[in-house]
């Protein structure tokens, strides 16, 4: 495992492997961000609520705890996090 943090610790994450893949699994406190992707993701909210504006999209879209969204490798997507937020991030 390895513990990483972004944005003066405001994103944690947990990265580890297992028998479905490479993931991570982090919190995220209010905020708005910025990401960037080297290889596809696979973003699910686990507890909590975010906005994001996905690459293409013309705005931003609500994904409460329960719902995904997928990420092409090599894009920029745009966080708003409207409380503290919970994701599992798989990548391929």
């Amino acid at each position: 495992m390895q513990v990483n943090e972004y944005f003066d610790g405001n994103v944690t994450s947990i990265a580890f492997e297992n028998g479905e893949g490479r993931a991570t699994s982090g919190v995220m406190l209010v905020g708005d961000y910025e990401f960037g992707t080297s290889e596809k993701e696979l973003m699910k909210i686990v507890s909590g609520k975010l906005e994001a504006k996905l690459p293409g999209e013309p705005g931003y879209r609500a994904y409460p705890a329960g719902s995904e969204f997928r990420i092409d490798a090599n894009q920029k997507f745009q966080v708003r996090v409207i409380e503290p937020t919970a994701y599992l991030c798989f990548y391929s």
